[in-house]
């Protein structure tokens, strides 16, 4: 699977990028079909302290599906978004199946 990080107005550490590419890749598990994800992480002017935003888009065969979420970290809004990513993704494969049937 290929995968796009791209952090907008701050360089994020090898750290956070290796965290991402694990958890996105993961994702495969339970449908093959992702090929490729591109993955944003802004950070917003908020002194509420939620202001770390992560969005995901997932390429599936024939069909995108996104993801938005936002947290304290990076690390909790990634799991966030893949959650809802997971979600959609199995809903996605239960169509196919359904079609294939």
């Amino acid at each position: 699977m290929k995968i796009q990080i791209q952090s907008i107005h701050f360089k994020a550490d090898k750290k956070l990028l290796d965290f991402i590419t694990q958890r996105v890749e993961k994702t495969q598990t339970f449908f093959e079909g992702v090929h490729q994800a591109e993955v944003y992480l802004k950070v917003e002017k908020d002194h509420q302290g939620e202001n770390k935003i992560v969005e995901i888009k997932l390429n599936l065969a024939g069909m995108p599906i996104f993801a938005k979420d936002q947290d304290s970290t990076f690390e909790a809004a990634t799991d966030l978004v893949l959650n809802k990513l997971v979600a959609q993704v199995k809903k996605h494969k239960e169509k196919l199946m359904a079609k294939l049937a």
